[in-house]
């Protein structure tokens, strides 16, 4: 039985009719008929006769970029956009929260920065041993549970008997179910967007959501630390982590599991997608910059100290980068084809730390403030990584392909400001900061030449973006 045609498409000719020409194929034209007239698209000049010169195409107009303002008319994005905010509310204040919890019942600042560095690390547990669930169950189903988790394990930190030993394991709870929850809400996207620029798109707004966090919501669970005690912000996060679940469910459409791709889980089912070398240099080039990008961020308090600076000044610099990471993502987003993006992957990606080297003569705040934005600027090229990763992936492995991704984006990033703040234990701030510059773009040189090597090759383009 054939599928019904989707609303807004049109009718189906009546039976005989001949079938339109795909699009950009000549259409047949009767004997004797007036030749149609080409709108759009790519135009040739008229044939020549038999034996005269080749005709010289002349390129039509180039369609315009759908714009941030097409995701938005997804109703089923929406929910998942505002679901997103809810989501990274509860994980910003619920960190802040617990980590002066933690303080306040310890007087322990390892223990405080060791709450924080919590968020990072488990996520390599829960990337590689739980990234096939991704793909196991319904995606909705995972989606809910995953917040509802969390949900749990916050209840649970407000509970006044609840030991330090016990905060630290349920903060490391939500990290290992985090990069799930993440990995199978991006593939989920490729199925709400399709797999073209509406996908690229939604998920740099989602990117440029949780970068606004950074900004925004550290200083909102400040204030609301200065209204409540740090166990009521956990209460209010925990609301949020429910509200999340309840958008999600009501929000998005039943879809049924992708399948478990080759029925390997934990390590083996890790090991089966990074086999492909293809999506491991596309990995490997999502997750190398953030390894090097977060040490400035790291030791911005330090560098402050070493040129005498105020806490104000502070601010600015660790503004610096998530500010410039926003804007190079909605300038490239809004005013950038695919194809354009695509094209610039390599150079903004090997780039991206050598604003860094100004770290070299000890600028001021201003200069360095500057070299951060641009540095955090070139972080668009994740737009036109997004368009090939979901190309180069199978549908049955993306859920736990983009999970990975996740898991192993958030794992370098605590890797990054270990080795920065081991570094500078040694090596003055500035020296260290200016060091990541020459060693990161050495590294990236190096991901962009393994990357190059695949484009076309080790399955490279069995999997054709729809949509």
């Amino acid at each position: 039985m054939p599928a019904p045609a989707p609303a807004g498409a049109p009718p189906l000719a009546p039976a005989g009719t001949p079938a339109p020409a795909p699009v950009g194929e000549p259409v047949p034209v009767p004997a004797g008929a007036p030749a149609p007239v080409s709108v759009g698209g790519p135009k040739a000049a008229p044939a020549s006769a038999p034996g005269g010169p080749a005709p010289v195409a002349v390129p039509g107009p180039v369609p315009p970029a759908p714009g941030y303002g097409a995701v938005f008319r997804v109703r089923e994005f929406r929910f998942v956009f505002v679901a997103h905010l809810f989501s990274l509310l509860g994980v910003v204040v619920s960190e802040l929260a617990l980590t002066v919890l933690v303080y306040d019942l310890t007087r322990s600042p390892l223990l405080s920065s060791l709450t924080f560095a919590l968020g990072f690390l488990p996520h390599l547990v829960g990337g590689t041993l739980l990234a096939g669930l991704a793909d196991r169950f319904p995606p909705r189903r995972i989606l809910v549970v995953c917040d509802l988790v969390c949900a749990a394990c916050v209840v649970l930190m407000t509970v006044p008997a609840t030991p330090v030993a016990a905060l630290l394991a349920l903060r490391c709870a939500i990290a290992v179910v985090s990069p799930v929850f993440h990995g199978t809400r991006t593939a989920t996207l490729a199925d709400i967007l399709g797999e073209g620029d509406l996908f690229v798109l939604g998920r740099s707004l989602l990117r440029i959501v949780s970068q606004s966090a950074l900004l925004a919501g550290f200083a909102a669970g400040g204030l609301l630390l200065t209204v409540v005690p740090p166990r009521g912000a956990l209460a209010v996060t925990a609301a949020t982590f429910l509200a999340s679940a309840l958008l999600l469910r009501l929000g998005t459409v039943r879809r049924p599991a992708r399948g478990g791709g080759d029925g390997e889980s934990g390590l083996a089912g890790t090991w089966a997608v990074l086999r492909d070398r293809r999506v491991r240099a596309l990995m490997v080039m999502f997750w190398v910059p953030p390894l090097f990008a977060v040490v400035p961020e790291a030791l911005a308090a330090p560098y402050a100290d070493e040129i005498g600076v105020s806490t104000a000044a502070l601010g600015l610099l660790m503004c610096a980068l998530p500010v410039g990471t926003i804007t190079g993502e909605l300038l490239a987003g809004s005013f950038l084809s695919a194809a354009a993006r695509s094209r610039l992957v390599l150079p903004l990606a090997v780039t991206g730390v050598l604003p860094y080297l100004l770290y070299a003569v000890r600028p001021g705040v201003a200069l360095a403030a500057a070299a951060l934005f641009l540095a955090g600027a070139t972080g668009a090229y994740t737009l036109g990584l997004d368009a090939r990763f979901v190309a180069a992936v199978p549908e049955e492995r993306r859920g736990r392909a983009m999970t990975l991704m996740t898991a192993g984006t958030m794992t370098v990033q605590g890797v990054g400001m270990a080795g920065a703040g081991l570094a500078a234990e040694f090596v003055p701030v500035h020296a260290v900061v200016a060091g990541t510059g020459v060693v990161g773009t050495l590294c990236l040189l190096a991901a962009a030449a393994e990357l190059r090597a695949t484009e076309g090759r080790d399955g490279a383009d069995r999997h054709v973006p729809r949509g």
